[in-house]
């Protein structure tokens, strides 16, 4: 039986629905119900149209022609730009780089400042909870250059164990490298404690906020990172897109990323001049039309209201939480007291990719696995979970139809 809980309406989620062309389709003959948002939004109809308007009507190379199409194009690109450092706080919008997703951002780190900066004896600090895109870079640099990786434990909620990482801190830290908000668990750490303490060490903070940058507000100025990357398609951007933040010294003194055009100044076959910030990283043609449907999104989430979204998805976490919670041999993955909504189960005796076949069959999409955090399921002893991530446009009938499907499902595997 599930318990009726009230969601106080915050904005209208039908109204915000039919923005979505997405949800008005039907798998296997049952209404989408989308929940595998922490893997990838679903895209409003504004930003696909800002691609198709792109490709109709002002498809150019940009920054380099003089041609009408190029200016338009280049104008739009770099409104983008300033577009993402309004929403992240930057204090210049030659700190905004783009890249093609966090991953790539990490690895630019890692290959230029990295490189650079840490040597053998040098210590690294990431955590148990990290996405592999925020623990191979620092793998491949340790084994390159003689460094350590340390790891910071969790509790059995899916929290930092504080007190370890400060204990981990010394001299000999060179980076804390820190996922803001976990893509597994929903577990939102207390990343501006974490950089003080790093900072009052001498080290150099990145913070992966893939999964932050949709739930929570940014503020890079006020969080004092070094580096802050984020991509495009959780935000309801388009993919293939994502952006580095970085304190200017630190991304004046990097060496470059990759080689080859606009990035340079001038080119002879005796030597190469690079180009000024931000373009000093972003090498060839970049992803014009993706890039610049990245700011529709924003001004999608700006317009809706990212404190109304954010009520609206804690709502939507605690009913959740309530009714899986009632479900016989279900165990919640991950329960700290700071939290987006994200939810991680298992279910005793079933394996997760069972459950996840068995709702895909009445339409319903939840990621299962090990959600490229291998160390931290080998944490709690699982192979992977369930998950269920939800967003702006999720419903408390959605979340009914979730329980409703594991319900027949336990009971058809049992």
């Amino acid at each position: 039986m599930i318990e009726s809980v009230t969601i106080q309406n915050t904005l209208d989620v039908y109204a915000i629905r039919r923005q979505f062309p997405v949800l008005n389709r039907e798998v296997k003959g049952k209404s989408l119900v989308y929940l595998d948002n922490a893997a990838t939004s679903q895209k409003p109809q504004v930003v696909i149209d800002a691609l198709v308007n792109y490709y109709s009507n002002y498809n150019a190379n940009i920054h380099r022609g003089i041609h009408t199409l190029a200016e338009e194009a280049t104008l739009a690109f770099e409104n983008t730009r300033d577009a993402v450092q309004q929403f992240i706080n930057a204090e210049s919008r030659e700190q905004i780089i783009f890249t093609r997703g966090t991953t790539e951002g990490i690895n630019l780190v890692a290959y230029t400042w990295g490189r650079q900066n840490i040597k053998a004896g040098d210590e690294i600090i990431i955590s148990t909870m990290e996405h592999h895109s925020n623990i191979v870079p620092w793998q491949i640099l340790c084994e390159e250059n003689g460094a350590t990786l340390k790891i910071i434990p969790i509790s059995d909620e899916g929290e930092l164990l504080m007190n370890e990482y400060e204990k981990l801190v010394s001299p000999k830290t060179k980076l804390v490298s820190i996922v803001h908000v976990s893509n597994a668990l929903g577990t939102v750490n207390p990343v501006k404690q974490m950089i003080d303490v790093a900072h009052k060490a001498g080290a150099v903070v990145l913070v992966d906020g893939a999964q932050s940058a949709v739930h929570l507000d940014i503020d890079v100025l006020e969080m004092d990172c070094d580096f802050f990357v984020f991509s495009s398609h959780k935000l309801y951007g388009p993919t293939g897109v994502g952006v580095l933040y970085g304190k200017k010294h630190l991304l004046e003194s990097m060496p470059v990323f990759n080689g080859g055009g606009e990035m340079i100044k001038e080119v002879t076959f005796e030597k190469t001049t690079y180009n000024e910030l931000p373009y000093k990283y972003e090498a060839g043609t970049p992803n014009i039309a993706d890039t610049i449907a990245l700011k529709t999104a924003l001004d999608f989430i700006h317009k809706t209201g990212k404190e109304k979204i954010r009520r609206h998805e804690e709502e939507l976490l605690a009913y959740v939480t309530v009714q899986l919670e009632q479900i016989p041999g279900l165990k919640i993955i991950g329960k700290a007291k700071e939290k987006v909504s994200v939810v991680s189960f298992v279910i005793d005796g079933i394996h997760p990719q069972d459950i996840g076949i068995l709702l895909d069959n009445r339409g319903i999409a939840v990621r299962t696995g090990h959600h490229c955090a291998q160390p931290l399921m080998n944490r709690f002893g699982i192979t992977g979970t369930v998950r269920a991530s939800f967003a702006v446009y999720n419903t408390k009938e959605e979340i009914d139809e979730l329980i409703i499907g594991l319900q027949k499902a336990i009971k058809m595997l049992s």
